[in-house]
């Protein structure tokens, strides 16, 4: 059955016009809410979500396998399919940030087994980001489907898609002191000492070993010249703050989802439709841990659609604001504050899997087709 794209580009044109609001430190679930889910939900509205295990049944083998058979969802109706990946630092600093993750996020889009567990693929390089974009993504469109499944979807409504969703995170310490708020370092617990965080990116910048293969991937993430003038010194905000850890974690996290979406347009089919999100935990001990939202992507039908911050060092500047009571880190990059950043696109080359141009429902290519 040909794939009719027309619901899915709607959905992707409505999605663009949802706004986003990055380089704001804000709070956790504000984030997750307001810009993960809600853009997320955007793409499969009004369409049947299908990521339950049980759902995905036969129900032609429902006379074997009992009532739970039953539960097999209705392909012949528009269908999305979800999967989700995230990733993040595995530094045990985060206070319940991966907990809180999985709650808010993967439980609307992760695929669920019978036992109700989230079946997601979860990473923890250390630093965040991603160890490997490419790997990430083949990994994560290779467990999506079944063959079997996938040809069932596909041929069941010419509208029916696949969403996969990856979430690209890392982390920055922010140390609140009497004078002055250092960021890089932070308290695992108002009764521990100040250490290091992300230790591994603030280790890379300072004590760069080249046996170390953690720094020699973050160095590569950040590239020579951002390296060298994040290690310099020079870059702080307009209150004299070192911002070099936020801005390296900040690269890391957007070089990892620009990664993963190239990688992505490589591994996904016609009808497979990517989002990509990448952020930075803020590790506070006084408060609440918060996040700044950096950037947003799409992959589908030979366009690569991206938004928000990049990854030049020299394009970054921050200051401190006043928020909700709090006092806030904001960054800005190329001049552009928050709502303002442009949608940037890319052209790739549509890979048509063999069920992409099935003749009718219950069509079987011949083996090695």
């Amino acid at each position: 059955m040909n794939f009719d794209d027309t619901v899915a580009r709607q959905r992707l044109r409505d999605f663009w016009e949802l706004g986003a609001s990055f380089g704001m430190e804000r709070g956790r679930l504000q984030v997750y809410l307001n810009e993960i889910v809600s853009d997320r939900y955007q793409l499969v509205k009004g369409l049947q979500l299908l990521r339950d295990e049980l759902m995905f049944a036969d129900p032609k083998t429902a006379a074997h396998a009992g009532d739970v058979a039953r539960c097999a969802a209705d392909l012949t109706v528009p269908t999305v399919v979800t999967t989700m990946a995230y990733t993040n630092c595995g530094d045990r600093i985060h206070q319940g940030e991966v907990e809180m993750f999985r709650k808010v996020v993967a439980a609307r889009f992760a695929t669920v087994s019978e036992l109700g567990d989230l079946k997601l693929e979860s990473f923890s390089p250390t630093g965040g980001g991603t160890d490997d974009g490419a790997t990430l993504a083949h990994v994560t469109v290779a467990h999506q489907l079944d063959e079997s499944l996938r040809e069932r979807i596909y041929a069941g409504n010419p509208s029916s898609f696949v969403l996969v969703g990856i979430d690209l995170k890392t982390h920055v310490g922010r140390l609140d002191g009497d004078e002055r708020m250092e960021l890089g370092r932070t308290r695992e617990s108002m009764w521990r000492e100040p250490r290091t965080a992300c230790g591994a990116i603030v280790g890379t910048l300072s004590a760069y070993n080249p046996d170390n293969a953690v720094h020699r991937r973050l160095r590569s993430d950040l590239g020579e010249e951002n390296f060298e003038l994040l290690r310099s010194g020079t870059i702080k905000t307009r209150e004299g703050i070192d911002m070099a850890p936020a801005v390296a974690a900040a690269i890391v996290a957007v070089q990892g989802m620009l990664n993963t979406a190239s990688a992505l347009a490589h591994e996904l089919d016609a009808r497979g439709l990517a989002h990509l999100t990448a952020s930075t935990t803020v590790n506070r001990t006084s408060r609440d841990d918060t996040v700044l939202y950096l950037a947003r992507a799409t992959v589908f039908m030979g366009e690569v659609k991206v938004q928000g911050f990049g990854t030049d060092a020299t394009q970054y500047g921050g200051e401190l604001v006043r928020h909700d009571g709090d006092s806030r880190l904001r960054l800005v990059y190329e001049g552009h504050e928050m709502q303002d950043f442009p949608v940037e696109t890319s052209p790739y080359s549509v890979r048509y899997s063999r069920f992409d141009m099935m003749p009718a429902a219950g069509f079987r290519s011949p083996e090695g087709e």
